[in-house]
């Protein structure tokens, strides 16, 4: 039995791949960013609230109470696996906030510009309220700078994990 502890204790855990990171970056975004996101509704930073997600698809009341907050971080963690899913495609291999930067805003742009009509209780840009501009933008911009400089990061590490396996490989097989 001491030996079952043993090989037990010496078992080392998997770990994640490139790709569930992403996964759990995004959900992890996209929840925490949408609870923000309500927290400044419930302070009146904001007019639009998270649940504002289930409108164009959900019938009755019930979206409106806690029930429907709750379904709607969690369908904004979904769509935030999609956002980080994109930007590991396209930008992990730039390591600079700026990126994450210009994505949220390019996301925060194609959700209040193009999205918009599917959305019939947002206003558009110009009737919304300044706060409620500034404060989407932000958060938009916050989501996409946690979401790109981790993954960003992510991507880097791994690359020099690599290279450094690579060279340790190429300098014993020189021995």
């Amino acid at each position: 039995m001491s030996e079952k502890k043993k090989l037990e204790q010496n078992e080392r855990e998997e770990p994640m791949s490139f790709m569930t990171k992403v996964v759990v970056t995004g959900f992890i975004g996209g929840v925490f960013w949408s609870l923000i996101g309500y927290c400044a509704y419930s302070f009146s930073f904001t007019e639009i609230s998270p649940n504002v997600v289930l409108q164009p698809w959900a019938l009755g009341n019930w979206k409106e109470g806690w029930l429907g907050h709750i379904i709607s971080v969690i369908l904004l963690g979904l769509f935030g696996i999609g956002a980080a899913l994109i930007y590991s495609m396209a930008l992990k291999k730039f390591n600079q906030f700026w990126i994450g930067i210009i994505y949220g805003g390019a996301l925060w742009a194609l959700v209040f510009f193009l999205l918009n009509p599917m959305f019939p209780s947002i206003k558009t840009v110009r009737e919304l309220t300044l706060d409620t501009n500034v404060t989407n933008i932000c958060l938009y911009i916050l989501f996409g700078v946690f979401v790109g400089y981790s993954i960003s990061f992510e991507h880097n590490e791994m690359q020099s994990q690599k290279q450094s396996l690579k060279e340790q490989g190429h300098s014993s097989s020189n021995e």
